[in-house]
């Protein structure tokens, strides 16, 4: 089996440097493809209007000057284009990707690419906690339940369409409470703030910042599964139909 890691924390994260070590316990035939740099955030953007630049860092290894969707093109268009990967896996991302966070995540994303690419394809990231007033990532988790999950997932049948994304809670591997398969949750709004800031010429710019408020806990839930320190499993669809819309509009509009 032939897997292409990749991410949007970029290509010296920690991150990646563990989802490496998962996929050589699956596979030895594996690939890295990555942003050459930080790209939390970005989506499912594409570079199209400046140049793509490539580096190669050995002959396993490139790193690109673009996204996560960017990454994944790449790879299977052009470094394997004539054995392209039988998997895509991404990840693991510092820091979870629940709820409304899908529709921002590079992460995500990556793995999109990789099921529009035809490609089995599972975003995984890592709950982040804090101890001591400091960010703490317990990269072991991953290391400990990943392999042995992604192993069970393919060997179920995928429909064409649909990308899994996993996260793991901020729990050590022995305090992990199973798997659960849960749908996307929903936060309770986030305050935005907007920081207004002048550089040393008097020119403005600004930052986004985001308050994360505890949300309602529903049941089934990504959000609820993490607050239990289980693994969430949350199959996603590129179809994103809203049927029952459609059928009120087209009976409305018909």
């Amino acid at each position: 089996m032939r897997i292409l890691i990749t991410n949007d924390d970029g290509i010296n994260a920690k991150g990646l440097e563990i989802l490496k070590a998962i996929a050589l316990g699956i596979s030895p035939d594996v690939w890295t493809v990555a942003p050459e740099t930080n790209q939390s955030g970005t989506s499912h953007s594409m570079t199209l209007h400046t140049p793509l630049r490539c580096r190669t860092l050995d002959e396993r290894t490139h790193a690109v000057a673009g996204t996560p969707t960017d990454s994944v093109i790449m790879a299977v268009r052009h470094i394997l284009k004539d054995q392209p990967p039988d998997l895509v896996l991404s990840g693991v991302n510092h820091g979870s990707n629940l709820a409304e966070d899908i529709t921002y995540s590079g992460t995500v994303a990556a793995a999109m690419e990789g099921a529009l690419l035809g490609i089995r394809s599972i975003a995984l990231s890592l709950m982040i906690g804090f101890e001591d007033g400091e960010r703490r990532a317990i990269w072991d988790t991953p290391l400990a339940h990943a392999p042995g999950l992604i192993k069970k997932i393919l060997e179920e049948k995928w429909d064409p369409n649909t990308l899994i994304n996993v996260n793991f809670p901020d729990a050590p591997p022995d305090q992990v409470r199973g798997i659960a398969i849960a749908s996307q949750g929903i936060r309770d709004q986030a305050l935005l703030n907007i920081d207004s800031r002048e550089d040393p010429w008097g020119t403005p710019y600004f930052w986004f910042g985001f308050e994360r408020r505890l949300s309602t806990l529903v049941p089934g839930t990504d959000l609820a599964a993490i607050a239990e320190n289980k693994i969430s499993v949350t199959p996603l669809n590129l179809d994103l139909t809203d049927r029952s819309a459609a059928k009120t509009l087209a009976s409305r509009l018909g």
